[in-house]
């Protein structure tokens, strides 16, 4: 099997695109006609944001997420090689800060902040 996706459910998948587009320059890749789906081009495995509506039908249990409540227990991890200027680009676009850049014993710097919609962002320089 291979990683196909990342999905994160949003109330307004525009608005969700529309952030990681101004916060992290990601690109959109596809957007369906009704504004419930897309997908950023992240490389290999796709980042996509799903409208919470789609899934009321689905009984599966969700339990949205909102910047009020705790991070959830995952992170989406972004690479870049300037960690302090990716934490620069994505608070002036509204992400919340969590972590300021840090050194880590393996090599690597690495920041945390939550997007508008609770989600857990770690901005990150590859491992060396």
């Amino acid at each position: 099997m291979k990683l196909g996706y990342v999905i994160l459910y949003v109330p307004d998948v525009p608005a969700a695109v529309g952030f990681y587009e101004r916060a992290f320059g990601l690109s959109q890749r596809m957007i369906t006609e009704c504004g419930n789906f897309a997908e950023m081009d992240t490389g290999a495995t796709a980042l996509a944001f799903v409208s919470e509506a789609m899934l009321e039908g689905e009984n599966l249990g969700f339990r949205p997420l909102r910047p009020e409540d705790a991070a959830p227990g995952a992170e989406i991890a972004l690479l870049t090689p300037d960690v302090p200027a990716a934490l620069e680009r994505a608070l002036a676009a509204g992400a919340t800060l969590l972590k300021t850049p840090e050194d880590k014993p393996w090599g690597q710097t690495v920041a945390y902040v939550r997007d508008p919609h609770g989600f857990l962002v770690e901005l990150c320089t590859p491992v060396a």
